[in-house]
């Protein structure tokens, strides 16, 4: 026999309570390698990568029952939305959404913000290269047999 809707909807409210406590920290985590990736903190954004694993590993645990409660409620959503606990439900669950949407915007700057640092370490390779070039031809005019100068001596 399925759990009456008031539990279930007491269970959704319970598990979204635990979901946003997870992405809040997986906001926070967000920010520090948003942060690590302006800096070129290697180390700061492996720790961050770290962390944020064992975040997601948390929520997808949370999610997996979540999901199926929230069918129910959606399958009985006429009957659910006259009982306690739904409005406040429906806006721990938009807070959720909202969280998600704030860590994904920040997440699209880190990877931007890679991908300027890794654009500029090519410049730089490509600067080096061409410097390591330009001595080496420079190197190979210096060092040209004795005979040869610039200047002929008798003249």
């Amino acid at each position: 026999m399925p759990e009456p809707l008031n539990l279930q909807i007491e269970e959704y409210r319970a598990g979204l309570e635990a979901e946003l406590a997870i992405l809040r920290r997986l906001q926070r985590v967000a920010a520090a390698q948003r942060q690590a990736s302006d800096a070129h903190d290697l180390d700061a954004l492996n720790t961050a990568a770290e962390e944020r694993e064992r975040l997601m590993t948390a929520l997808v645990s949370i999610e997996g029952p979540l999901r199926d409660i929230r069918k129910r409620l959606s399958e009985s959503r006429a009957i659910a939305r006259r009982l306690p606990g739904y409005e406040d439900a429906l806006a721990l669950h938009s807070e959720a959404v909202a969280l998600v949407a704030a860590i994904l915007k920040t997440d699209e700057e880190s990877v931007q913000a890679l991908a300027s640092a890794e654009r500029l370490r090519r410049e730089s390779v490509r600067a080096v290269e061409q410097g390591e070039t330009t001595l080496a031809a420079y190197r190979r005019v210096m060092t040209t047999t004795p005979g040869a100068t610039l200047v002929d001596r008798r003249g």
